[in-house]
């Protein structure tokens, strides 16, 4: 009896082991519900891109309560890892969140008709006053302290402190001004996920991996033209922010004040809309990479979507 005691209680120590390790490698992808990979008869890793802006998107991004604050907020406070992209490997510090969410003023520049007027760009910055005339005679005439190598006031032999005319002031050309986005101008998310069918439970889930915060392409102050990422966050974490905050971390329901939802829930109910951008290929392409065009990536989009929808289908078919 002793013997089978040990063994038995060996085997369950060995399961235990088995079940802490295969959790923590599945928790590391950023998923919030692992399913085993032993369960999974059919996966494909889907990329999703989210418009804040859109109808059904809005109780995501309510005044006051946006998704990009909540988030952006758990990074300022280190409730929140960020990581460089989707692989959630490398990662930001905060400082590097916050340089990614902000751009820079240019400088100032005479418009058409202040050069017609007889302006250059020698009056912007200062050195007289406010309309560009040069500085007072008695103002280039000021005289201070002649400095030695320490710093301190020199003298003559007298005792007398050595004055030297004060050198003229140079118009310094302003420096960009860094600036930060506003939270509703954080309106562009991509989302990736694992479309995974559980054969125990016979169903298709949406595993969500992580979640990205774009600066959007259109926005008028990012000048490059193109979506930049502020930070890519794993997805478990994120449910641990959205919880850990009710108040503010809300779905917000239109037509009860009663019934809104925390974010967790609303990304738990897909209860936001998206288009696929991208699915995974040999060569890590984007659908507008590979069918030549904005355009045509739309269309492919639908078609990706259906046909998911029709192999989910076909499951069911005998």
């Amino acid at each position: 009896m002793h013997t089978l005691a040990v063994i038995a209680a060996g085997l369950a120590l060995s399961v235990s082991a088995s079940a802490q390790e295969q959790a923590t490698t599945a928790s590391s992808t950023g998923s919030h519900r692992p399913i085993p990979p032993s369960d999974q008869m059919f996966r494909k890793s889907i990329w999703r891109q989210v418009d804040l802006r859109e109808k059904q998107n809005k109780p995501m991004f309510s005044e006051g309560k946006e998704i990009s604050r909540i988030i952006m907020e758990a990074v300022k406070h280190g409730e929140l890892q960020a990581y460089k992209n989707d692989s959630l490997t490398s990662t930001f510090n905060p400082q590097e969140v916050s340089g990614n969410m902000s751009y820079a003023d240019e400088a100032l520049k005479l418009s058409d008709e202040e050069k017609a007027a007889g302006f250059s760009e020698k009056d912007l910055g200062g050195g007289g006053d406010d309309w560009g005339a040069p500085a007072s005679k008695k103002a280039a005439a000021k005289k201070v302290p002649k400095l030695n190598a320490a710093g301190k006031p020199m003298k003559d032999k007298k005792g007398k402190v050595i004055m030297v005319a004060a050198p003229a002031a140079v118009a310094v050309a302003a420096a960009p001004v860094g600036n930060q986005y506003r939270y509703k101008d954080l309106y562009e998310m991509e989302v990736k996920e694992d479309m995974i069918f559980d054969k125990k439970r016979s169903r298709m889930y949406h595993d969500i991996k992580s979640i990205t915060l774009l600066v959007p392409s259109t926005l008028a102050m990012n000048t490059s033209g193109i979506e930049k990422p502020i930070g890519t966050f794993k997805y478990s974490d994120l449910v641990k922010v959205f919880r850990a905050n009710p108040q503010n971390a809300i779905w917000f329901n239109a037509e009860n004040d009663a019934q809104h939802k925390n974010l967790a829930d609303a990304f738990e109910l897909w209860l936001f809309n998206s288009y696929i951008t991208k699915v995974s290929n040999a060569g890590d392409s984007r659908l507008d990479d590979i069918y030549g065009g904005a355009q045509q990536g739309i269309l492919a989009a639908q078609q990706t979507s259906a046909d998911l929808i029709e192999y989910e289908y076909n499951l069911w078919s005998f």
